[in-house]
């Protein structure tokens, strides 16, 4: 397909779903997809992708860090996505024609917000450190809980929680897309990888190209 006219600012694609849902396998298929098409590219993850980031995402997922408060669990969240944010996602929009990031602030939203009960408090926080950027489209890779946990070799912190917690972030998931729906997009990730990767694709391509 020939390339069309891109906007003045490159597109934000982020890439949600629970654990084990097959994100960063998708994400290596779209970014693949992407240059072929012969756009330009940049791929985050969240948290991460600055050297602060990651700093912060090795606190967060730690086994060890067990007594880890809710509340600054969301702090550091949000200090991740701040770092990346002005480090690198705004000059990256600018000069890229995609952007495509492994969670953003729904993950925050859903986990924080909904699994972990913060609410409110978690919808004021997410809209004013995301500092004005917002996703063009969110893909919600869609797998059920015990499905997706088994692909698991080894688990996190957050991966570690307790089955109710998965199952909250489902329900969650499920409630955003309903609220956005001309912004979130509803992957069915049961079936083969091939064919997640096709539908995300086909997805993309409709959205955008």
């Amino acid at each position: 397909m020939a390339k069309k006219n891109i906007k003045e600012k490159g597109f934000f694609i982020t890439v949600e779903g629970l654990e084990g849902s097959g994100k960063s396998s998708v994400i290596k298929s779209l970014t693949n997809f992407i240059k072929k098409k012969g756009f330009s590219l940049k791929v985050h993850r969240e948290p991460g992708s600055t050297r602060i980031g990651e700093k912060i995402r090795k606190i967060l997922l730690d086994n060890k860090n067990k007594e880890l408060s809710v509340y600054t669990e969301l702090l550091l969240y949000l200090a991740a996505r701040t770092q990346l944010i002005e480090e690198q996602l705004k000059e990256d929009l600018l000069v890229n024609d995609f952007v495509v990031c492994d969670r953003f602030f729904d993950s925050t939203l859903v986990y924080q917000g909904y699994a972990l009960g913060l609410g409110e408090i978690v919808h004021k926080s997410v809209q004013m450190f995301s500092l004005g950027v917002n996703p063009d489209l969110t893909i919600v890779l869609d797998t059920p809980v015990k499905k997706g946990l088994s692909r698991l070799k080894s688990k996190d912190r957050i991966e570690s929680r307790p089955l109710l917690f998965h199952n909250k972030l489902r329900k969650g998931y499920l409630l955003l897309a309903k609220k956005y729906p001309e912004r979130i997009k509803i992957i069915n990730a049961r079936n083969s990888l091939a064919a997640v990767c096709t539908n995300v694709h086909e997805l993309v391509e409709k959205t955008f190209l």
